[in-house]
């Protein structure tokens, strides 16, 4: 879903303070979990994620269905997410130990905010995020957009839509308010409508009987990870090995999610996430595999959740050379690379 993309400065309060006060999630799975831990010897992770459970959270469901984060020492609870909750800023206020970061605009937001939180590992190589077209209307390639209304969400305006901008000038004057409802692009053939690659072409198949085109924008260059996982530098510098054990354990839980047997994770899942079934995880773990989005690029080489100073530079020279992060910014302190490259040869 494209609701989890960015949230804006009023919900990341409400979300801080959701956190803090009796009865919220985050507050609910600290003393209890934290005392079976510490009986146990093991390190508590409260991971929070971005949305409510489905397919994109997969590989960390996995990973603790199948016991990976145990036999590492640690005990994880995944803390789902929804409207309105801010995870970097749940991580930062320490309402988390850990927690999902979406995309790489929020974790560059970080840096520029000098907050500090970092991204650990990235468990998608490409963003998900696509751009969904009506069947013979001439759309053939991202490029025939180009003087076509667009639905998009608040976030997304001061997101990819400066790359779709820069690369293929498209202007302010297409932008259409998308409200998280197909009913409009079905109502209207000439309309583009943002998505995810796992979501919203599927629901749109299934709700108006039709096979839209869909255009992942990894796919024409656009350079942004995510699923990252994120950490606060206070966690990174205490605890590094607990951080490494939650970056293998999910390594590990997302190649058994995606490669092998996925029903202890999507059991996890559906328990967490009512609402969800099991033709959408299906559907989801398809287009994870298909497109490539978690294992593609430098994953294929260095593994499961890789990032790379190149990669990020990139993303930070396209998002500064159209004006969203100052040329200035050290954006290197948005993320460390120390638990997911290999450690050079002393």
């Amino acid at each position: 879903m494209t609701q989890r993309m960015m949230a804006g400065l009023a919900a990341a309060a409400l979300a801080l303070l959701a956190a803090c006060s009796p009865g919220s999630p985050a507050s609910n799975t600290g003393s209890s979990a934290a005392s079976k831990a510490s009986a146990q010897g093991l390190t508590t992770i409260r991971f929070a994620t971005d949305w409510r459970a489905e397919a994109e959270q997969g590989g960390f469901y996995e990973a603790l269905a199948n016991g990976e984060y145990a036999k590492r020492g640690l005990a994880v609870t995944l803390v789902p997410g929804g409207p309105g909750v801010n995870v970097p800023q749940l991580v930062a206020s320490g309402a988390v130990e850990m927690g999902i970061g979406s995309n790489s605009f929020i974790v560059l937001n970080l840096a520029q905010e000098h907050v500090p939180v970092k991204a650990v590992a990235a468990f998608m190589q490409k963003d998900p995020q696509v751009l969904i077209a009506h069947p013979d209307v001439g759309i053939n390639s991202l490029a025939d957009m180009k003087g076509h209304p667009i639905l998009l969400s608040d976030a997304s305006v001061t997101a990819f839509w400066v790359w779709l901008k820069a690369k293929y000038h498209f202007s302010d004057d297409q932008i259409r308010k998308y409200t998280f409802s197909n009913a409009p692009f079905l109502a209207d053939p000439r309309i583009v409508q943002q998505g995810y690659v796992t979501s919203e072409p599927y629901t749109i198949e299934k709700e108006g009987h039709l096979k839209p085109k869909v255009f992942l924008l990894a796919d024409d260059g656009y350079p942004g990870y995510a699923a990252m996982v994120l950490a606060p530098d206070s966690l990174i510098a205490r605890d590094p090995a607990a951080v490494r054990a939650f970056v293998e354990a999910s390594a590990a839980g997302w190649q058994a999610y995606l490669y092998g047997d996925p029903r202890p994770g999507d059991r996890l899942i559906l328990k967490d996430n009512p609402d969800m079934t099991e033709d959408v995880l299906a559907q989801a773990r398809d287009k994870l595999r298909s497109y490539g989005v978690v294992k593609s690029g430098d994953a294929l080489t260095g593994g499961l959740g890789v990032m790379t100073d190149a990669r990020w530079k990139t993303f930070f020279d396209m998002a500064s050379s159209m004006g969203v992060f100052p040329r200035t910014l050290d954006y290197r302190q948005a993320y460390t690379l120390q638990f997911v490259s290999p450690k050079p040869a002393s």
